[in-house]
This record gives C-alpha cells, sequence and structure tokens, in this order.
C-alpha cells in the first residue's frame, strides 16, 4: 500500500475517534472526550494534508468523507446503541461501492 493511503487511513481513524469523541463530550461539557475531539481532528487534518501531496483532493476526500461516514455509523450502532435501517444500511453500501469503484478503476486516483 502506498505511503499516502496509510496517511490517508491514519487521517480516516483519527477523524472517526475524533467525531466519536465528539458524542462523548455532550457538547464540549466534559473534558476528557473533549480533549480527544480536538487532538484526533488535528491529527486528521495533518495526515490528511502529507496524503494529499501525491492524491487528488476530490479522490481522497470522497475516501476520507465515504469511509468516515461508514465507520462512524458503525460507531454509533454499537457504542452508543443508535440504529441503522435498511436505506441507510443500502446507502452506505453504495457509498463503498463507490470507493472500490474510484480505488480499483479510476485513473485519478494514485496507485
Amino acid at each position: 500500500m502506498p505511503k499516502s493511503y496509510i496517511f490517508l487511513l491514519v487521517a480516516i481513524l483519527t477523524e472517526t475517534i475524533g467525531t466519536s469523541a465528539l458524542q462523548a463530550s455532550q457538547q464540549f461539557s466534559r473534558l476528557v472526550p473533549s480533549i480527544i475531539v480536538v487532538v484526533g481532528y488535528a491529527l486528521s487534518f495533518y495526515f490528511l494534508a502529507l496524503a494529499l501531496k501525491t492524491i487528488p483532493v476530490g479522490i481522497a476526500y470522497a475516501i476520507w468523507s465515504g469511509l468516515g461516514i461508514v465507520l462512524i455509523a458503525l460507531i454509533g450502532w454499537w457504542v452508543f446503541g443508535q440504529r441503522i435501517d435498511l436505506p441507510a444500511v443500502l446507502g452506505m453500501a453504495m457509498i463503498l461501492a463507490g470507493i472500490l469503484v474510484i480505488h480499483l478503476f479510476s485513473k485519478s486516483a494514485a496507485h
């Protein structure tokens, strides 16, 4: 896997951690989750910037936001007990399919 995609994966994971902590911070009223939000987002943007050295911004953002949506929905379901209905699951499956199409077939994506 190219280093730029490793940076993008780290950006996605740290953004997911930050967003999960945002839910846990209860509108920034809890200190530790609030700190995790700030650190998670800072790291996420740092690693996204590193990935953008070789991955076009549109491709990187599509992958970053798409995988982030799916991961946050899964964390919301698993950790916070939030419900995901069939249309949401189908929509997220289409997002994942789109990411696969970009990664496997696009000449714009850095491989």
